[in-house]
């Protein structure tokens, strides 16, 4: 299974902003960091506010802050929310492709739909602030711990 760069970006995200210490990076400042297109960025950073995991300001002192609702998520949850609760394989067939003619008789449907919940299942459990722990988290961002 392969994430969706929206969402390792918005876990990238949450991941640098809870190592932030204090500073409020502008979104410009993550996308540079993360090398990703600024537009991307500011998406990500868009639908992360919406579901309350970081604040935004705007103007001289403005920046990014993550919210302790965005500390102490759900991996699985987040990870949940950007891919959608989509299969892995599509049997139904799509305005281009049409529909698996094995699907009456397959079980590989189940059977990844089963693999998809344990990859989840596996990921609730961890938050954020889980997989920043110093000196961890710091160090995998490139940035200096703190003294």
């Amino acid at each position: 299974m392969r994430l969706l760069r929206s969402t390792d970006l918005a876990l990238r995200v949450l991941m640098r902003l809870a190592v932030a210490d204090g500073s409020n990076p502008t979104t410009r400042d993550v996308s540079t960091a993360m090398d990703v297109p600024y537009t991307h960025a500011a998406k990500v950073v868009a639908e992360l506010q919406h579901m309350g995991m970081v604040t935004t300001r705007r103007g001289r002192g403005g920046g990014l802050a993550l919210t302790e609702a965005g500390r102490t998520a759900s991996v699985g949850a987040l990870v949940r929310a950007f891919e959608g609760e989509g299969d892995v394989v599509d049997c139904e067939g799509t305005a281009t492709s049409a529909p698996c003619p094995l699907s009456s008789a397959c079980r590989l449907r189940g059977a990844l739909r089963r693999a998809q919940e344990a990859f989840y299942a596996t990921l609730d459990p961890i938050t954020v602030a889980d997989i920043v722990v110093d000196p961890t988290g710091p160090l995998l961002l490139g940035i200096s711990p703190r003294p």
